[in-house]
């Protein structure tokens, strides 16, 4: 993509593989807060299912990258949190379908909790639309 930058083979270190060890961007700056998988009316959607609640995650990431004019291929950095440590293939899979071929930096982390019981999983990510009439060199 015009404007950004995958770094996934790096002399001395293994070859990233689902993730890349760094990413370059031009372009807007774009922050999206944690993500949780409730639903519209604010209620908890998959309640005890990991595969409900990650695809209602990205549904909410896809939402909040469309109005701010960036898609899945503009994200340069994904957090991931999770509850229970077994749900990142879970994770992978879902985030796969939408980042494609570069997926960005990532981190995954086990937590006690989550801002409230029964939510499992929590993504944010950083995202930068590149500049049109600039790519990197």
């Amino acid at each position: 993509m015009t404007g950004i930058e995958h770094f996934n083979v790096i002399a001395g270190m293994r070859p990233a593989t689902g993730y890349s060890h760094g990413v370059a961007a031009r372009g807007r700056f774009v922050a999206i807060a944690g993500q949780v998988a409730m639903g519209e009316d604010g209620e908890l959607v998959g309640a005890g299912d990991p595969m409900a609640q990650v695809e209602r995650v990205f549904e909410n990431l896809s939402r909040v990258l469309s109005a701010a004019g960036a898609s899945f291929g503009d994200v340069i950095k994904f957090g991931v949190f999770v509850t229970d440590i077994g749900i990142l293939p879970i994770v992978r899979e879902v985030r796969d379908r939408h980042v494609g071929a570069n997926p960005p930096a990532s981190t995954a982390v086990q937590v006690g909790a989550l801002f409230q019981p029964g939510y499992l999983v929590e993504i944010d990510a950083l995202a930068v639309v590149p500049d049109a009439d600039r790519a990197l060199a």
